[in-house]
């Protein structure tokens, strides 16, 4: 597949990620993953910009009858950052009982998820702190994982998606300094059909990777 219509895997995703990323070689930037599926895609940014790797726990609230269809996402070690998908709240008749209920269940995930992988270690304040995932449908996640790195200060906060539509694009630009994403369908149907293989990344595959990032050398620390 053409990068103008999809990508074969999430490498070749974030391969294309990191060409559009190149100004952000030699700079004091910290490439972020939201986990599961965006950690390969933003383990082939911070390699191929030699810039270091970190997580943001972020979690989806999707609707009981759908758990496909986010109604919100939160974000944050404690899950403390809420957004709400209003539109698809008010359709589903969730009540405030019920996505409270949602966001406890996500919020042992994240902390099942930091003792699975570990705290995110790196400073954000001051730096240029790029967020990546596999794609965007709605925004919600990705708009609660901006506003938690938000509040830690970043100089500047860059948004990097392989996918996305065109609402949760509109969406992301008002949380984010700057937004990357090569691949904007007129019609979206869901991430995965952008992609030739999308199966869901288990918790070996991102503990692995982010042995390996830890344990590279960067920049000048280089032999």
């Amino acid at each position: 597949m053409s990068d103008l219509e999809g990508y074969t895997d999430r490498t070749e995703a974030g391969i294309v990620l990191a060409r559009q990323l190149e100004a952000y070689r030699g700079r004091d930037a910290v490439v972020l993953a939201l986990p599961r599926g965006g950690v390969p895609v933003a383990w082939e940014v911070a390699e191929s910009l030699d810039l270091p790797l970190d997580l943001v726990f972020v979690r989806k609230l999707g609707a009981p009858s759908n758990p496909e269809v986010a109604l919100a996402a939160i974000a944050g070690l404690r899950g403390e950052v809420l957004v709400r998908n209003a539109d698809v709240i008010r359709a589903s008749g969730c009540d405030a009982a019920t996505l409270e209920s949602l966001a406890a269940r996500e919020r042992e995930v994240i902390a099942d998820r930091i003792k699975r992988y570990g705290a995110p270690g790196l400073p954000l304040a001051g730096r240029v702190a790029i967020l990546v995932d596999d794609g965007v449908a709605t925004g919600a996640t990705m708009r609660a994982a901006l506003r938690a790195v938000r509040a830690a200060g970043p100089a500047e906060l860059v948004c990097a998606i392989p996918v996305a539509s065109e609402d949760a694009l509109e969406a992301i630009r008002t949380e984010a300094d700057r937004v990357i994403c090569p691949l904007v369908p007129s019609y979206f149907g869901a991430v995965g059909a952008y992609y030739t293989y999308f199966g869901q990344v288990p918790d070996a595959e991102v503990a692995q990777i982010l042995a390996t990032a830890q344990a590279r050398p960067l920049g000048k620390d280089r032999a």
